[in-house]
């Protein structure tokens, strides 16, 4: 009987293992966090906060959040020196983006280009892309001056447009340093099969996004 005991809780302490971790057990969890919170973050219907408004909207909103994630999982895969350079492309390009918003500058529709920047940073991760560098930090650009408009066009009419620009910057920030953290896991054994199901349920949810704003 004590056999049988010790042989139940390592299959189970197997099971928590990260090289168990796999896509059937990403999706549920990508899948749950766009279930019970809004697709996008982006309502266009003004923003009431300052700092902390803007520091937990990125954190809120599902699309931005998972394409921050993976723009530095996918820098991880990438190494150095684009493991520094794209949290800090993604940012930069995202206040261009922003300033772009304020003024109504016009551009292709906004919500496929959001939904699509999921999609396509979640199958750089899953697929491993090894982009050379002037392609990843140009596709990370591209989707961070959409990210940036959105949130462009919400600014003026929030009640601290200042704080909120340098909160929603920071946790932007904060989000790439968690991917990185979560690439990190490329170094243990199995550890890449974590990484690369997160990208794959990810590419899914952008997948998912991307039919939802085309209506079909």
């Amino acid at each position: 009987m004590t056999r049988c005991i010790a042989g139940t809780l390592r299959e189970r302490s197997s099971a928590l293992r990260p090289g168990r971790f796999s896509a059937a057990t990403a999706m549920p969890i990508v899948f749950g966090a766009a279930a019970v919170t809004p697709a996008y973050g982006h309502s266009s219907t003004g923003l009431a906060g300052g700092f902390e408004s803007g520091f937990s909207h990125p954190i809120t909103g599902v699309d931005h959040l998972l394409a921050m994630v993976s723009v530095g999982i996918w820098g991880a895969f990438l190494g150095r020196p684009l493991v520094y350079a794209l949290p800090v492309i993604f940012p930069f390009i995202m206040v261009g983006g922003a300033i772009l918003g304020m003024f109504s500058f016009p551009m292709p529709p906004l919500e496929l280009g959001i939904a699509a920047s999921v999609l396509v940073l979640g199958l750089c991760v899953c697929l491993a892309i090894q982009a050379p560098a002037w392609v990843a930090c140009a596709i990370v650009a591209i989707f961070a001056v959409f990210h940036g408009y959105a949130h462009g066009i919400e600014l003026p009419s929030a009640a601290d447009p200042v704080g909120y620009s340098v909160g929603f910057v920071l946790a932007t920030g904060l989000l790439h340093a968690l991917g990185i953290g979560i690439g990190l896991l490329n170094a243990l054994p199995k550890g890449i099969l974590v990484t690369r199901s997160f990208g794959g349920a990810v590419a899914v949810a952008g997948a998912w996004y991307l039919v939802r704003r085309l209506g079909l």
